[in-house]
């Protein structure tokens, strides 16, 4: 943990180091253009969300809920002797 720590920090350190080393004018203009990707990003997500509320449908289907084990049409004592027969092969494939 303390390894990946120290690289994190060197890697960092590397990244501020040739940011810095950019002129002040290219540090600005890529500002800038990140804010730009920012505000745009931020107004899209806004005009997802009204656009959704204005859009609203309140027709929802209720239903019940069905249990899915009676909608099977197998008995559960084949169930049980499937299972019954898949371990016993498990029992002697060890031998």
């Amino acid at each position: 943990m303390k390894k990946l720590r120290e690289n994190m920090v060197r890697y960092f350190n590397k990244l501020d180091e040739r940011w810095q080393a950019l002129p002040l004018r290219k540090q600005h203009k890529y500002t800038l253009y990140f804010f730009m990707a920012y505000l745009l990003l931020t107004a899209g997500v806004i005009f997802k969300v009204c656009y959704d509320i204005a859009t609203y449908d309140d027709s929802m289907v209720i239903g019940h809920i069905e249990n899915p084990v009676l909608k099977k049409n197998e008995s559960p004592a084949s169930l049980q002797d499937t299972l019954s027969t898949i371990l016993k092969n498990k029992i002697y494939e060890r031998k």
